[in-house]
């Protein structure tokens, strides 16, 4: 049976029936792509780079199966031919990428593809797919980390995302971005994530009374005591917490935290902070979820909740309010020669290309230039070389130290972009050996 998520017929139809064009007229020339971001979506002052892993993976792996191959045939699309030569297909290209958790605007490429140009083709789909969804994600996790600093923040969105790849990548594009964890179970052993869980109304409303569904659930989690209190009163049932306590640590059992999930957050947040207080119970957190996104924790920040930490859900994996982004796989070169697209409102800078980042005294973003490679400017080069030949050139590195590089980025990032509203644009600028490049690639193919 095909694996849905690794299938290389996880594409469309159209990368396909291209590759037989390209085929039977052997168009097998080295071709160079590059993934972009044409412009940031509303409300959006930068984008964070992730899902670079997951593509790699996919290039390394790249093959099709003789299950895919018989599909292929009975489909009556494609000749015989041309299934025999994708038998034998794998990725021998370069990769060029930024890493993961770098910081970039529009038109900034972040990947480059250079290899025979139906390989090159043939992984565009699969590859939007990964770079789009996490980066996406990333973007949007870095605003709550920015909303909310110092605060304990969890993604909570698997049940609301749209599929479980799309669950375990955005608790990993979360992660990567600064939040502490997530409630994905399956995020722990396979990308190394602290996962995070409390309790559910159930598990009250399975009891005849409160005070025995918290105590039942110390019992079965002495390492973990964090209780929901809003499954009828909640204030109340912070009261029922502070009368619980003494007898738990008796038996050795600490309360870590309760959970606030519904009502005013803030303000029922304030009323248990001051029956914990008075209850001796200075140490215990107030943690909050329900419907959360970034501009709820600065509203919280903002009016000095006495909340410890968020559970962040739908707004997060799903990105709410920014679902998508204008982003491309666009050929620059193919066969020695930049190509360029022209269409209105599309327009493609030709070439490979670098992005240099200069810094002020401070250390932070001061601008960025958008230039062919080998073409030297000041700055930082963002663009580095990640494969080689359909092979990496490094080992895997640890999320941990990709998250450390993401937190550096936005320690960097110039603060008016830290806001939640557009602020001025950050500057990007196009070189002019690109402005050179692309009035030749022009006159070339539009002059009568």
């Amino acid at each position: 049976m095909m694996n849905p998520s690794s299938s290389i017929l996880l594409t469309d139809l159209y990368q396909l029936t291209m590759l037989q064009g390209y085929f039977e007229q052997e168009m097998f020339d080295t071709a160079v792509f590059e993934f972009f971001v044409r412009k940031l979506p509303p409300q959006r002052n930068f984008l964070m780079a992730a899902g670079l892993e997951q593509t790699l993976d996919f290039l390394e792996n790249l093959h099709f199966t003789p299950e895919e191959l018989d599909w292929l045939s009975a489909s009556r699309h494609f000749s015989n031919a041309f299934v025999d030569y994708l038998a034998g297909l794998h990725f021998t290209g370069d990769v060029h990428a930024m890493p993961e958790g770098t910081i970039f605007f529009p038109n900034e490429p972040i990947l480059r593809i250079t290899a025979p140009l139906p390989q090159a083709q043939l992984v565009e789909t699969r590859l939007i797919n990964l770079l789009h969804f996490q980066t996406l994600i990333a973007s949007k996790a870095a605003r709550s980390v920015l909303a909310a600093p110092g605060k304990l923040l969890i993604d909570f969105g698997l049940r609301r995302a749209h599929g479980a790849e799309a669950g375990l990548l955005a608790a990993r594009a979360g992660y990567i971005a600064g939040l502490n964890g997530t409630s994905t179970t399956l995020a722990g052993p396979l990308f190394d994530i602290p996962v995070y869980g409390t309790m559910a109304h159930s598990f009250v409303q399975a009891h005849e009374d409160e005070e025995t569904a918290f105590e039942h659930f110390a019992r079965a989690q002495p390492d973990n005591v964090v209780l929901l209190i809003d499954t009828y009163d909640t204030e109340i049932a912070a009261q029922k917490v502070v009368a619980l306590a003494p007898r738990l640590r008796e038996q050795g059992i600490a309360i870590k935290a309760v959970r606030l999930d519904s009502g005013d957050l803030a303000e029922h947040a304030r009323r248990v902070r001051h029956i914990l207080d008075e209850g001796g119970l200075r140490e215990v957190h107030i943690f909050a979820s329900g419907n959360l996104d970034e501009y709820a924790l600065q509203a919280f920040n903002a009016a000095h909740a006495p909340i410890d930490g968020f559970g962040i859900g739908t707004h997060l994996d799903t990105s709410a309010d920014a679902p998508h982004l204008d982003c491309a796989y666009k050929l620059q070169e193919y066969a020695g020669r930049a190509r360029r697209k022209r269409s209105e409102g599309k327009a493609t800078w030709p070439g490979r290309k670098q992005v240099y980042r200069i810094y002020d005294d401070n250390g932070r973003f001061a601008g960025d230039t958008l230039t062919l490679e080998g073409d030297p400017c000041a700055g930082e080069t963002l663009i580095q070389p990640i494969m080689c030949n359909g092979q990496r050139l490094a080992p895997r590195p640890k999320l941990s130290e990709t998250r450390r590089h993401a937190s550096t980025q936005l320690a960097r990032l110039p603060e008016p972009l830290h806001g939640l509203t557009s602020a001025p644009g950050y500057t990007v600028t196009v070189s002019q050996a690109l402005h050179e490049l692309a009035t030749e690639v022009d006159r070339q193919h539009f002059t009568p």
